[in-house]
C-alpha cells in the first residue's frame, strides 16, 4: 500500500511516553484531538490521536525503561531494510533494525552521526497521517544540530535530500526532494539547550493562534521553552509537555 506522502517525506509523528494516560489527557486538551487506544493487548495501549476524525499522531510506552519523553519523526520509505543499509554506509548508527508492526507496516529507528534520531515507515495497512499542514495536525520537522555539513551529506545519502540555504532570521537550511522542501536544519539557538545535547528531530504541529496554545500548554501542566516568535514561516513557539516532551506549534503564515 502507498503511504499518504512520498518515500523521503516525513509521514507520522508519535510520542513515547511512560504517562500515556496523561497524553491522552494533555494533548487532546491542547489541540482539540480525540484519542483512540488500539484493542490489542500486544499493543501496549498504543493511541492514534485524530482531528476531525482523521490521524494525526500516536502515542505509546517507552521502548525502553528509562527512555526520555519525545516526539519520534518518521520517514516514509518503500524499502526500510535497504534504508538502514544506507544509514550504516554514510556513518549512522541503526538502534532498530527493520521489523513489522502488526500489519500496519514496516519499521525501523536510527541516528544520523550527531546522534540525532529518526524513524523510518513502510506503509502496509496504517499509511502514515491522514491530515498536515491544518491546524491540530504535523506541519513541518525539524533537525537542530551542531554538525550542519555532516548532516548534509549523511541525508544526501540516505534519502537523497539536497540542502538549501532559506530567507530565515538566521542560518537555516531546507531540505529539497523533487519540487518540495520536506523538511528544514538550524544549529541550536540561544541559552536553553545545553551545549553537551545531542542533535535532535523536532516536531511543529499547526495551530491558528501560537501565543493562546503556549498559555494553554502552561495552564495544562506544560512549559514554554522559546516563546512565540515571528518568523517567515509564521509564528512559532517551543513547548514541554508535563513529563518532558519537546514540541513546537506554529501558526503558518498565508502562502
Amino acid at each position: 500500500m502507498h503511504g499518504s506522502v512520498p518515500p523521503g517525506t516525513p509521514c507520522w509523528t508519535d510520542l513515547a511516553t511512560p504517562e500515556l494516560a496523561d497524553a491522552r489527557r494533555f494533548y487532546p486538551e491542547l489541540f482539540g484531538w480525540t484519542a483512540h487506544v488500539a484493542p490489542e493487548p500486544d499493543a501496549q495501549g498504543y493511541t492514534t490521536f485524530r482531528c476531525g476524525g482523521r490521524a494525526v499522531a500516536g502515542a505509546g510506552p517507552p521502548a525502553a525503561p528509562g527512555q526520555v519523553p519525545i516526539w519520534s519523526t518518521y520517514v516514509a520509505t518503500d524499502d526500510a531494510d535497504l534504508l538502514t543499509g544506507r544509514v550504516t554506509a554514510a556513518g549512522g548508527r541503526v538502534f532498530v533494525p527493520p521489523f513489522e508492526v502488526f500489519d500496519q507496516g514496516r519499521m525501523a529507528v536510527f541516528s544520523d552521526p550527531a546522534g540525532a534520531v529518526l524513524s523510518v515507515w513502510q506503509p502496509m495497512a496504517m499509511p502514515g497521517a491522514e491530515l498536515f499542514g491544518t491546524p491540530g495536525a504535523m506541519a513541518w520537522n525539524e533537525l537542530v544540530t551542531p554538525d550542519p555539513e555532516g548532516a548534509k551529506a549523511f541525508y544526501e545519502l540516505v534519502f537523497g535530500w539536497h540542502p538549501e540555504e532559506q530567507p530565515m532570521d538566521g542560518p537555516y537550511t531546507g531540505w529539497r526532494l523533487g519540487e518540495r522542501i520536506v523538511a528544514g536544519m538550524m544549529p541550536p539557538l540561544g541559552d536553553g539547550f545545553p551545549a553537551e545535547m545531542p542533535a535532535y528531530w523536532t516536531v511543529y504541529f499547526a495551530v491558528d493562534d501560537a501565543d493562546a496554545t503556549a498559555d494553554r500548554a502552561v495552564r495544562l501542566g506544560g512549559e514554554v521553552l522559546v516563546p512565540p516568535r515571528d518568523s517567515p514561516a509564521g509564528r512559532h513557539a517551543a513547548l514541554r509537555d508535563p513529563q518532558g516532551a519537546l514540541f513546537s506549534v506554529v501558526a503558518l503564515a498565508p502562502g
